[in-house]
């Protein structure tokens, strides 16, 4: 009898295309919660997973069969990873694939906070753009500017990349620094968080969600920054409160944000909405053709990795 496998929500058909021949594949299509997820899943040997997944220590207990969740994201905040390590069950994730996309992302928003230009299409779709005034919408350059990165792994490297363009300083912070060699490459700078939020005129936000980098921005981080800094976050809202940031784009603490990512994501702090100094997107990071098919793929590589007996390609942890 064929192994079975649960996609739980729709994805690009990739993955659905590569274990149909091996396993008996089931393609929900809808949202689960947690009590539908704990009743369904009892049969299956893997579940194929996205961030809006609750894969709770319920749900993983419920599964007796389960050896694999592949989840489609680099993030794996919504599975209670000890809990899988405690049952056996191998957690696979996303990195890599996603790397560029999710840089584009963030230098999108940071142009677009830069140079304003949510208002600017705001005001041309409203008819309020009467012609060119020396005055309107004012921006900031980039060009010589320092760019500090929180998080300095693959996307934070691919940001700093992407300066070398505007010929940025970089700085960043993280628990461990990166060769010499890398930074030198980067023109890149390790150093202490506080210096961070002091000296960057532009902060982007690139590590996991940990009970280190939960809340690690907050009122005090937001009022040690610079007037005119940026502050970008395309990881995961809780690294940022919500309520702070509010408080420093209304006050003028500092002169702009972009957010891919929300504290209690799909709900966005209301006073945000109406804050014409930040840029706010529906979670896009990845959302490119080209790299939702290369994690929809990977994500059905490590299950069938794990239930042909073989160490997976992108494992969370290992045994």
């Amino acid at each position: 009898m064929k192994k079975r496998v649960l996609i739980t929500n729709s994805i690009p058909p990739v993955a659905y295309q590569t274990l149909r021949s091996k396993y008996s594949v089931t393609w929900n299509k809808s949202q689960l919660t947690e009590s539908q997820l704990q009743k369904v899943v009892k049969p299956y040997h893997a579940l194929l997973t996205t961030l809006a997944d609750p894969i709770t220590s319920r749900v993983l207990e419920a599964g007796s069969n389960l050896q694999c969740v592949a989840n489609y994201a680099v993030g794996f905040n919504n599975i209670d990873i000890q809990a899988a390590k405690t049952k056996g069950v191998w957690v696979t994730n996303t990195p890599d694939v996603l790397t560029e996309a999710t840089a584009d992302i963030a230098w999108a928003l940071l142009l677009a906070c830069a140079r304003r230009l949510p208002e600017g299409e705001r005001m041309v779709r409203t008819g309020k753009f009467k012609g060119w005034h020396p005055l309107m919408l004012l921006g900031l350059d980039l060009k010589g500017k320092t760019l500090g990165l929180y998080g300095f792994g693959r996307i934070g490297q691919a940001v700093a990349r992407r300066g070398r363009g505007w010929d940025l300083q970089v700085l960043y912070h993280q628990r461990h620094r990166v060769s010499r060699k890398l930074e030198r490459e980067l023109n890149a700078r390790f150093v202490p968080f506080d210096e961070l939020n002091n000296k960057s005129d532009f902060i982007s936000v690139h590590t996991p969600l940990t009970s280190e980098t939960r809340y690690r921005f907050r009122a005090k981080e937001f009022k040690r920054m610079k007037r005119s800094c940026i502050f970008i976050n395309t990881a995961r809202g809780l690294i940022h409160r919500e309520k702070d940031l509010v408080t420093a784009l209304k006050g003028h603490w500092i002169h702009s944000a972009g957010l891919d990512v929300y504290e209690a994501e799909p709900k966005v702090n209301s006073a945000l909405l109406g804050l014409p100094n930040c840029t706010l997107l529906p979670h896009l990071g990845s959302a490119t053709f080209e790299t939702r098919n290369k994690m929809a793929l990977l994500t059905a590589q490590n299950i069938d990795r794990v239930l042909s007996g073989i160490k997976p390609r992108t494992p969370v942890f290992n045994f």
